[in-house]
């Protein structure tokens, strides 16, 4: 277990009318709640609820196992009607996880077969390994982390099992796209978007440059539904939600509640993660990450980089606001320029908001290739479609 502090610092109050179904969600959000968490939510419980609301925020957020779980322990102060509907989100969501489960390891086994490596993370990978019940964390779809050069072949593979994709990138832009972009999105049979390919952590323009070939040298082996696979080493992994979390502005309370698990799980090498956020330029996102699982979900401080966190001013400020914002429920628009200006507020180092700026201003991309078709020796003025695009777009934000 990791030496953690007991620091807390009070989360933002919460002035909507809704703030004692919000203190409820967070309350009952503990994979695994100590007496001192039922004995908080007993008396939450023991106070008028909307239960209606309690619902809506738990589905938003992805945490309606783990509330039936926690509400369990109190079906004398739950409405039966309510928990049955929780009941029935669980069994749903367990089912979806065992089908997503046995489709992950038909695709694993098909790619391992062409001699394809792959490294599966979130969804079930992230619910068996850190949860103990791939049923307690809902997962929607099946997240892999690729080699940008496979992705042509695993894309003719997943044809082949009945996955199709609806992005449509002309064969001259694919290998700008596999440059410029991150992931390319399959439907199946059972459903839409059931996968992510991912060979980055994020769209180039957020001059975040992980660098995917270390994250899967150092991956580690894992059982999921009784096969051994491979996912990110908790190091990259904590890093990998952290980033992802922070391109959503943090907008599902399930993204710290896997933050708070990993930490609580793993004896993580702090030593080796802070100087991986530092050589990547998201130390500010970990910290924030890492303060936010404090403040709402009571996840303990890491002692080795507690001193780096509390003294950090602008994180602390971010995490008031952040934190303020997801008590009222309100949400970001990803186009708009007080996004991308909050994007670049999350960088502690001049050089990478530079480089945020001047990417996402002159990198362009499906939107910038279906606007209109320019042969390859022409490729180079895609970059004034993706200026006039923007410069439209935030205009409109």
């Amino acid at each position: 277990m990791n030496p953690v502090s007991a620091t807390s610092v009070e989360h933002p109050a919460r002035t909507a009318s809704s703030a004692a179904e919000w203190r409820l969600l967070l309350a009952a959000s503990s994979v695994d709640p100590g007496e001192g968490d039922l004995d908080r939510l007993q008396k939450l419980l023991e106070t008028p609820v909307e239960w209606d609301a309690v619902l809506r925020f738990a589905d938003h957020h992805g945490t309606s196992s783990l509330l039936y779980q926690n509400l369990s322990h109190f079906g004398d102060l739950v409405p039966s009607p309510v928990l049955a509907a929780l009941g029935q989100r669980y069994q749903w969501n367990l089912h979806k996880s065992l089908f997503l489960a046995r489709e992950l390891m038909r695709i694993l086994d098909c790619l391992g077969g062409l001699g394809i490596e792959v490294v599966p993370y979130k969804g079930v990978v992230l619910s068996e390994v850190y949860y103990g019940d791939m049923a307690l964390r809902q997962s929607g779809d099946m997240d892999l982390f690729v080699r940008g050069r496979d992705v042509v072949r695993i894309k003719s593979a997943l044809g082949a099992l009945g996955y199709t994709t609806r992005l449509v990138i002309p064969e001259n832009a694919v290998e700008d796209y596999i440059a410029s972009g991150y992931e390319w999105t399959f439907d199946s049979p059972a459903g839409p978007n059931l996968l992510e390919l991912q060979w980055a952590l994020q769209p180039r323009f957020y001059a975040v440059d992980f660098e995917m070939d270390g994250l899967f040298e150092r991956a580690a082996s894992v059982t999921v539904a009784g096969q051994a696979v491979k996912t990110p080493s908790p190091e990259d992994l904590l890093l990998v939600l952290a980033v992802h979390a922070a391109k959503h502005v943090w907008g599902r309370l399930i993204w710290l509640c896997d933050i708070a698990q990993i930490v609580k799980v793993e004896n993580l090498d702090w030593k080796r993660v802070q100087n991986h956020a530092q050589e990547i330029g998201v130390e500010r996102i970990l910290r924030i990450t890492l303060l936010l699982a404090n403040r709402l979900l009571g996840a303990g401080i890491p002692a080795p980089i507690e001193s780096a966190i509390l003294t950090d001013g602008a994180a602390l400020e971010l995490v008031d606001e952040i934190g303020a914002d997801l008590s009222r429920g309100v949400s970001r628009d990803v186009e708009t320029i007080s996004y991308f200006r909050l994007m670049m507020r999350l960088r502690e180092r001049r050089a990478d908001r530079v480089r945020f700026l001047t990417r996402l201003t002159f990198t362009p991309g499906p939107g910038e290739w279906g606007t209109v078709r320019l042969p390859r020796a022409l490729f180079p003025l895609y970059r004034v479609v993706r200026l006039a695009r923007l410069a439209g777009r935030l205009g409109r934000g």
